[in-house]
Formats: C-alpha cells, structure tokens, sequence
C-alpha cells in the first residue's frame, strides 16, 4: 500500500491490474483495495503481464493500481455485456468507452463495432484478459463472460491512439477466391506462391521457420492513418496452394504480408507518441496502456522497453495497463499492438 502514496480523498475510481498468478484471489484483492482506499467504483482486468510507469511485469506476479479524480456525473461503470441485446438496453449518454473483454465470447468483436456505435465519439479502448488459467475482468466487481468497463462522458479531457508492431512485406494484394479463412488466390494469382515470393526464398524453402514471424495484414476500411489487423496464418496447403488465416475473408478484401520488426515497432510507437502529446494539449494526469501479449520483451527484445520509450517521451506520470490477448480501438479488435489512453 505505501506504493500508492498518499490517497486523495477525491479519489472516485480505480484502475486495477493482476497478473493471472492472482486470478484466483481477484475477488479478496478487489475487496481490500476498496476497503484500503475508499473508493467504491473499480475497473480492471486479468493479465500474462501488467505495467506500471516505466516497468512492465511480464509473466510474473504483480499488480498495477491507479486511482483517478472524475467528477461523478462524468463516468458510470459499464456492467458486462453478453450479448447485442445487452447493448441496446444501455443509456446512449456516454462519449468514450473504456472495457475489458473476455477471450472466451464467440461474438466480442461484433459486441465492440455495436458499443462503439452505442457511444457518442465512437470509441471504444481497451483489451482482452488474458492468462495462462482463469480470465476475469473487473466492473464495480468481478465479472466474466463479456465486454465491461467504464463509460466516460464528454467532459472527461482524454486522448487516445494505437501503435502498430509489424511492418508489410509487400503492396496490398486483392484477394480474388477465398472460403471462410482460406485464401485461394491474390491478384489472381495462388495465393501461396503469392506468399512465397514476398517472405523470400530462405523463409519459402522451410515454411515452418515462418511461423510466429510473419503475418498477414488486413487493411482497415476507411482508416485514415494506414491502419490494419493483424492475424496469424494458420496454415497453408502446398498442393492446392492456399493460405489459411484466423480471420473469416472474402473475394475483393484486400490483404498483405507483414513480419514482426523491433526497429518498425519502435519508430511507430515514438511516432504514436509524439502525436498523442500534441493530441492532449495538457499536462498528463494519468494513463492506461494496453500491450500486446506478443509485444513487450518478445517484439523489443529487452524488458520494459515501451514502458521506458512512454515515459522518456511524455515524462513521468501515473501509468497502468496490462497485456493483452487483443486490443480494442475504435471498433475493432486488433492483434500485436499498443493502445495508449492519457487523461488530462
């Protein structure tokens, strides 16, 4: 507790992230925190790894706290959210939204595009719990199942932005057949040799070495900033020559190939940085971080790299977050990114 300094009596809520070595004690946690504090509303959720200003703890046991000043008109708690219907019964009165999701719903993405229509400056932020055993997210109390956080109105001064960590092999293809997931042709042409051509020949000659290397994009539709999902290759079939992919695809969406890169992955976070500071327009009084799970020490190549590149480019304040099995932006769901939310 004596890490929290000393608590504001303005306190109204309360950021809270544990790595799952805790997911089984969530419950007590959140209880002592509350109590510890006197801070009734808390969100919150389960990670591999959580982050703290300038340190990130990957698959260790920690816990990331932040308490936040809002004036109570200005935030509500999202209860969680299972299905459309619980979506369309929330009050449409909220300008941003900041949740947490559970892996284990077949419908999350859809649940996304729906709030961020729900929500007045259409955004959604946040990150899917992720753990090597139980997952939970936290809302008021210790929920599961779907999306839940907490809703923030127009008067709340924040900025937010992503950070892609992959950079493209090649042009953007246009995928001409396809069934479901499977790739069967780009540009009209065998989508795995397609594929082949563009990682090179010594990645081509032994596909296995590929894997958890290369990737393929799919450019968000009417991004602004060049923005796309990246999604594992499941597989690929060398008699037929198709690519498999974890992501349902269809004749005239476009696609490219892309590979995991520290240098690429450095520049656009400083890029993304500089951009948010310019963004906020004032002094930082707290933040939210959500990371891949497949960023981190994995992407940078040394512990605590974002962190240290986040503090180094905007200063010390209060920071927290989590990794994440998939980060939520806008209305989507993305995959080996950062997602970065600074209140001012």
């Amino acid at each position: 507790m004596g890490q929290l300094g000393a608590i504001p009596s303005t306190a109204t809520l309360g950021f809270l992230y544990v790595s799952d070595a805790f997911a089984g004690e969530l419950a007590a946690i959140l209880a002592f925190f509350r109590s510890a504090t006197g801070v009734t509303h808390w969100t919150g959720s389960v990670g591999v790894g959580v982050c703290a200003t300038g340190v990130e703890y990957l698959e260790q046991p920690a816990m990331a706290v932040m308490l936040g000043e809002f004036a109570p008109a200005d935030f509500r708690m999202l209860p969680v959210l299972r299905t459309l219907q619980d979506v369309a019964a929330q009050p449409s009165d909220a300008y941003v939204a900041m949740v947490h999701g559970d892996p284990e719903n077949a419908h999350i993405q859809e649940l996304i595009e729906r709030l961020s229509e729900h929500v007045s400056g259409s955004f959604v932020v946040g990150g899917l719990s992720s753990s090597r055993g139980e997952t939970a997210q936290i809302s008021d109390g210790v929920v599961s199942g779907g999306l839940s956080g907490v809703l923030f109105g127009e008067r709340v001064k924040l900025a937010t932005r992503l950070t892609q960590g992959i950079s493209p092999l090649g042009p953007r293809h246009r995928i001409t057949t396809a069934s479901k997931n499977i790739v069967g042709s780009l540009d009209e042409r065998p989508a795995l040799e397609v594929m082949k051509e563009e990682i090179g020949e010594v990645l081509a000659h032994d596909l296995r070495r590929a894997a958890g290397y290369i990737f393929v994009g799919l450019p968000v539709r009417g991004s602004d900033t060049g923005d796309y999902l990246v999604r594992n290759i499941l597989g690929v079939d060398p008699q037929n020559h198709l690519v498999a992919v974890s992501e349902t695809v269809e004749p005239g969406d476009e696609l490219l190939f892309c590979r995991r890169d520290r240098q690429t992955a450095e520049d656009d976070l400083l890029r993304m940085l500089t951009a948010i500071g310019a963004q906020l327009g004032s002094p930082i009084r707290g933040g939210v971080y959500y990371s891949c799970l497949g960023r981190g020490r994995h992407m940078f190549g040394a512990p605590n790299r974002e962190m240290e590149l986040i503090r180094a480019t905007l200063g010390d304040f209060p920071l927290v977050g989590f990794f994440a099995n998939g980060e939520i932006f806008r209305d989507r769901l993305y995959g080996y990114t950062g997602v970065l939310t600074l209140f001012g």
